[in-house]
């Protein structure tokens, strides 16, 4: 009888400790239901309007239902509390009913904040979704695009460019890539193609591109996720005449950075192609850094200009807020930039300093032009600045080291209060990425879209309190990619209003 009692006893125990996790288990499937309805509700306004709905700049439509639930904790940052899916979902959904929305990108989790912070102001979720969007809401009239792209060169950028076009193709109303351009490297076209797109789709740091594809039989086409795609083999820009090809006003996009200035790369303006954009820095053509001149564009006459480098992608948004807040008397920037392709594997020649030595096991000191690429996007402060860099042994994500001389006092909380409201709030918040975490390492800037990420416990101010030290993470190749897409859009006129 006592044995009974005891079991009896126990069961009961037991049982009181497993409801709660079972409860708990219940929840999470339903949250993951709730991600994966929110999914598909973005993917629909992909699909059919062309309205791209981000979740605090994360994407949510090619993401899964757990990175969706987690994403949501960054809320945080705005409205100290995490959003709900329940909230998330009924924005989305008000933002489907709403048939004047199209073309457009949405960032959802910003717009679930505020919705929680002013629904008192609003009689309905509808009523606020017309208030925040009206300058989105667009009834009946036409929407710009698409822009054919040709992309000259298919490497490291290439071919993140590759992804993201091909990732933002939606209803096609931006950019469609038809073209790729490749100096011939194998006898058989068929082979060599087969083997440029398995590299799209396999990346060792950038991991798998969900896609699959198929080659014609000789190599001249490849239809990668329902886009057909021509590859173009060419020794040089002058063979080509890209009308064959149905290709017309294109958008062309040089990755190679043989051709440097106008003389140079105006040789792509070929029969088909209206613009041509440079991903590196350009000599004497326009220096773009989207988010901080493309207003500088002169859409009537400018045909070629520049996406300047990764590093002035990452630097000079940070350099104009604290310029534009605290005012910058001069300064130092020192890069730790990731090897690249450039260098070599093993020692052998280069025709530049020190870069002959082996990358992956040197830490090798070399020039950087970023600091003065700085003053051909922000020329009031031409020679205010200075710059080097130290390549090392890591294969992508980059640290710029920003030493900067204020004109007004500040502090460390001050600095960081001030980078922080430019990550969440304004006109840089595709640029800069505000982390207050203490384990933050290289490796967790992998994929950011971001120009760059603060690292605010890293910051530094003199005891004069007239010197600051800035540490921001930047990914060289996919931050960098990001930001060229966006010029690409502005320069080819098929941007789309945005709620950030």
């Amino acid at each position: 009888m006592l044995d009974l009692c005891v079991e009896k006893k126990n069961t009961m125990q037991n049982s009181l400790v497993l409801e709660p996790l079972k409860i708990q288990l219940n929840e999470w499937r339903h949250q993951q239901k709730m991600a994966l309805e929110l999914m598909k509700t973005a993917g629909e306004l992909i699909f059919d309007r062309s309205v791209e709905l981000t979740l605090f700049r994360r994407d949510i439509y090619d993401s899964n239902p757990s990175t969706v639930i987690k994403n949501h904790l960054f809320a945080q940052r705005y409205i100290n509390k995490p959003i709900t899916l329940n909230t998330t979902l009924l924005v989305a959904n008000a933002i489907q009913n709403f048939e004047e929305i199209r073309s457009a990108k949405i960032d959802l989790g910003k717009l679930a904040a505020n919705w929680i912070m002013e629904q008192d102001n609003y009689e309905n979720v509808h009523e606020f979704i017309g208030d925040k969007l009206l300058h989105i809401i667009r009834p009946g009239q036409p929407v710009e695009g698409p822009t054919d792209v040709i992309l000259y060169g298919f490497g490291r950028i290439g071919r993140l460019l590759g992804r993201l076009i091909l990732s933002a193709t939606g209803k096609g109303e931006q950019l469609l890539l038809k073209a790729i351009v490749l100096r011939p490297k194998l006898k058989d076209p068929y082979e060599e193609t087969f083997k440029r797109f398995s590299l799209l789709l396999s990346d060792s740091i950038h991991g798998d591109y969900p896609a699959t594809f198929t080659v014609s039989p000789d190599g001249s086409e490849v239809t990668i996720n329902g886009n057909v795609i021509r590859v173009i083999y060419a020794n040089n820009p002058q063979e080509i005449d890209y009308t064959q090809y149905g290709i017309h006003d294109a958008l062309l996009i040089d990755n190679t950075g043989v051709w440097r200035d106008h003389k140079g790369l105006s040789g792509h303006m070929r029969p088909g192609v209206k613009r041509v954009m440079l991903t590196a820095p350009g000599k004497d053509i326009p220096n773009i850094v989207y988010g901080i001149n493309e207003g500088q564009i002169d859409k009537d006459s400018d045909r070629i200009i520049s996406a300047a480098s990764c590093t002035t992608n990452a630097i000079s948004p940070v350099i104009k807020v604290i310029d534009d807040t605290l005012g910058i008397e001069h300064g130092h920037i020192e890069t730790i930039h990731a090897y690249t392709v450039d260098q070599n594997l093993l020692d052998n020649f280069h025709k530049k300093p020190r870069r002959g030595r082996a990358a992956a096991i040197n830490m090798v000191l070399t020039t950087t032009g970023a600091a003065k690429a700085v003053a051909r996007v922000l020329p009031h402060l031409d020679g205010v600045l200075t710059g080097n860099a130290v390549r090392v042994p890591v294969p992508d994500v980059s640290l710029a080291i920003l030493n900067l001389a204020v004109k007004s006092e500040t502090n460390v909380e001050e600095v960081n209060a001030i980078l922080k409201e430019a990550a969440i709030h304004g006109d840089l918040v595709e640029q800069i990425h505000y982390s207050d975490s203490t384990e933050y390492v290289s490796s967790h800037a992998i994929g950011m879209t971001t120009t760059s990420v603060i690292d605010a416990p890293s910051t530094i101010v003199s005891s004069d309190k007239k010197n600051v030290t800035i540490y921001a993470w930047y990914d060289n190749e996919y931050g960098y990619a990001c930001q060229v897409v966006r010029l690409a859009k502005v320069f080819a006129q098929v941007n789309r209003p945005v709620y950030h």
